[in-house]
């Protein structure tokens, strides 16, 4: 149990890191664009709850960090609706600065900046990435890059970073040459040299066998290292853009999977997931970390924009058919979208801290309290 300690104090300083600078720069977008067209912020908050410190700059927007860190927010002078303040409160506005008073544009922009901020900022990191450590490519050697879970692999004790030098008493030059020895061998324990650190050792390894048509082969359950390739500025850019566009389809696709069936829902996770995941990619270095960082940055911003009242994305619809019918919708219609749309997040909540649970195991450890 004591053991575990260190572990979960990493895991949540890492979370804590990862949600903060994705809750900050998503805000900051809001922020930024909200100053551009003209509105007044009073406040901008990274957290929930009660303030731990807090300052008012020069243009009056209040500062404030607080404690529930599951993430943050920006109040915009006049952001309410008109019919659903006291009279007095709208005497205080400041004619010219409110939210809901500038054009659909405007409130439009500000909405979309947010997640806008979070593809940019996916954008820098995999550019800095890319210009300090160069792009990654696929290593031609036949290195191990990852190791799968309950694999032949993992039985004998192969890891990342691996370099395979033969398998079967044949000599390994590439990561092809591994994958046509291993599918050849379905089921034979095969002796496996490799160097660690430097030092050759000797594996037994014995493949999966997979039925492929009528053929059987066999499977390791490993997959190829990268190298980085050196690259320059523009190159750096470029490539970060492309990496951020490829994780969104990627990210789109899954959910649309999800969604029909084609997939599994067990993959959702939530704020433990996360903050699980951020503990062990910690550990593998601020590089990682950082990646991370881009990787759920992405995310946020994809999420941020599906069409569902109370997320961004709900408001830029609400915005479209404002602007289709040249005035807001009825308010009624309003307050109906927001219910379902906070219905709809509650779940999908619930669902993925029940998903989290169920990964971590906490399931089966009450369960063996109560046996």
């Amino acid at each position: 149990m004591l053991t575990a300690v260190p572990e979960i104090i990493r895991s949540l300083a890492a979370f804590v890191v990862v949600l903060g600078v994705l809750v900050f720069v998503h805000e900051l977008g809001h922020y930024l664009a909200a100053r551009w067209r003209g509105v007044r912020v009073e406040t901008f908050s990274i957290g929930f709850g009660r303030t731990i410190t807090s300052w008012t700059d020069r243009h009056g927007t209040v500062w404030k960090l607080s404690w529930l860190p599951l993430g943050g927010y920006v109040k915009m002078h006049g952001q309410e609706r008109p019919e659903d303040v006291t009279e007095a409160e709208r005497a205080a506005w400041i004619k010219g600065e409110t939210f809901h008073e500038k054009t659909v544009l405007s409130r439009a922009i500000i909405v979309a900046a947010g997640p806008a901020a979070n593809f940019l900022l996916a954008i820098v990191v995999f550019a800095g990435m890319f210009a300090i450590l160069g792009k990654p490519v696929p290593d031609e050697r036949a290195v191990i890059g990852e190791v799968v879970a309950k694999s032949a692999a993992q039985e004998a004790g192969l890891q990342a970073r691996d370099l395979v030098l033969s398998i079967a008493n044949e000599p390994v030059a590439t990561f092809a040459d591994l994958q046509r020895i291993v599918r050849a061998h379905p089921g034979d324990p095969l002796a496996l040299v490799i160097q660690r650190q430097g030092a050759e050792q000797t594996l037994t390894v014995t493949p999966t066998v997979r039925e492929q048509g009528t053929a059987r082969i066999g499977m390791l359950g490993v997959k190829g290292g990268q190298k980085y390739v050196p690259v320059g500025l523009v190159d750096s850019v470029t490539g970060g853009a492309a990496q951020t566009w490829d994780i969104t389809v990627e990210t789109f696709n899954g959910l649309a999977q999800m969604i029909t069936g084609r997939r599994g829902t067990e993959e959702l996770g939530g704020p433990l997931r996360i903050a699980q995941l951020s503990g062990e990619v910690a550990r593998l270095g601020v590089a990682s970390l950082v990646t991370f960082i881009g990787v759920l940055s992405v995310n946020l911003g994809l999420i941020n924009l599906f069409p569902v009242p109370v997320l961004d994305g709900g408001h830029l619809v609400f915005y479209l058919a404002e602007a289709v019918r040249g005035r807001p919708l009825p308010p009624k219609v309003l307050d109906y979208g927001f219910r379902a749309g906070l219905a709809v997040l509650a779940a999908l909540f619930v669902f993925a801290t029940l998903n989290d649970v169920t990964h971590l195991g906490l399931f089966r450890w009450v369960a063996g309290l109560a046996g």
